[in-house]
């Protein structure tokens, strides 16, 4: 698993923003509006390889993920890698 912590602009300022959680075909990540975790791949994947976001995000060990978990999300924890798979899994599967 990859995470990326997610900022505002290419100078990092404010600190991070958001938290994504990805592996080769799936992604999660913090939704600001619903306040949950969420699985959208494509919106990660799009933010991710797009030239212009370059500056914008950095892959981060699990344990800082977590630290930063915890600030952008309110005091949410990061689902445990068992959790994520399993979101990974649900969201894999049609409707």
């Amino acid at each position: 698993m990859t995470y990326y912590v997610i900022y505002r602009n290419d100078q990092r300022t404010g600190g991070p923003a958001g938290l994504f959680v990805a592996d080769a075909f799936s992604a999660i990540l913090w939704d600001h509006r619903s306040q949950e975790w969420a699985f959208d791949p494509g919106l990660v994947m799009r933010f991710v390889n797009d030239h212009r976001n370059v500056d914008r995000f950095e892959t981060v060990d699990r344990a800082t993920a977590e630290s930063v978990a915890e600030t952008v999300t309110g005091g949410t924890s990061l689902p445990d890698e068992d959790a994520i798979r399993a979101m990974f899994a649900a969201g894999d599967r049609p409707s």
